[in-house]
């Protein structure tokens, strides 16, 4: 599950946390596009964490399906031309894989091509939503080992079930279940990510669950503060985002 071979001396020094809804991209929004400004802000605002790092690798990950799970190399291309809009972009400046990248890795890459990342080579890593806590945990703790500062970019989404209107429909639990995932993001609070119910987490859709067990195994004793800078679900989905440093 690592981005590649491990590394003593390690330790993770900084995470930013966004959601992965190709709506964030504005040509795919279209006229929707400023219903999203404030959660693009924030993720900007995130990065600009992980940039005042310096971290010596940066690996982006998120939720994938069988296609698109595992390493993803630098230079590996993403489109979203599934989505309607012919836009390719690059994880990080490479000679492009033969894989594409899932939908939430694109969506990152694109978020760092905005913000025009040169701090550090990027890594991407597709998670499948069904990978269970420990092993979660266990790919958190070797990405954290690959090299000296390691910093990650989170993609992932909470409950897609908080209105009914909804595209997973209106289910109850949902609102305390991302705020429990909120709370625990604004603390860098590990153990009470790891905590998070899987069989809740996948009744409710929520495709962060996976990647956020991740960043927990990465940021085990690694003594992080957290601060959540975005929490809304415009279109009844959870939408998080979190920096760690």
């Amino acid at each position: 599950m690592a981005c590649g071979a491990l590394k003593l001396r390690a330790m993770l020094v900084a995470a930013a946390v966004c959601p992965c809804p190709p709506l964030l991209v504005p040509e795919v929004a279209g006229g929707a596009a400023a219903e999203m400004d404030q959660a693009r802000a924030a993720c900007y605002d995130a990065l600009g964490v992980l940039a005042a790092a310096r971290p010596d690798l940066l690996c982006v990950l998120g939720p994938a399906e069988p296609a698109g799970r595992g390493p993803h190399s630098q230079g590996a291309r993403g489109t979203l031309a599934g989505f309607g809009v012919p836009l390719e972009v690059s994880l990080g400046k490479g000679e492009p894989a033969r894989r594409e990248l899932p939908p939430s890795l694109t969506v990152g890459a694109w978020l760092l091509e905005r913000t025009d990342w040169t701090c550090s080579p990027v890594e991407g890593l597709g998670i499948g939503e069904p990978l269970s806590r420990d092993r979660c945990q266990e790919a958190g703790r070797e990405l954290a080992a690959r090299a000296d500062r390691v910093a990650l970019l989170v993609m992932g989404d909470g409950s897609n079930c908080r209105t009914l209107k909804a595209p997973g429909y209106f289910d109850e639990r949902a609102a305390a279940f991302d705020a429990e995932a909120a709370r625990a993001l604004s603390e860098a609070d590990t153990a009470a990510l790891l905590a998070l119910d899987e069989e809740l987490a996948y009744e409710l859709k929520a495709a962060g669950r996976s990647s956020w067990q991740v960043l927990a195994g990465a940021g085990q004793g690694s003594d992080l503060a957290g601060k959540l800078l975005y929490d809304e679900a415009p279109y009844g989905v959870g939408y998080l985002v979190a920096s760690w440093s």
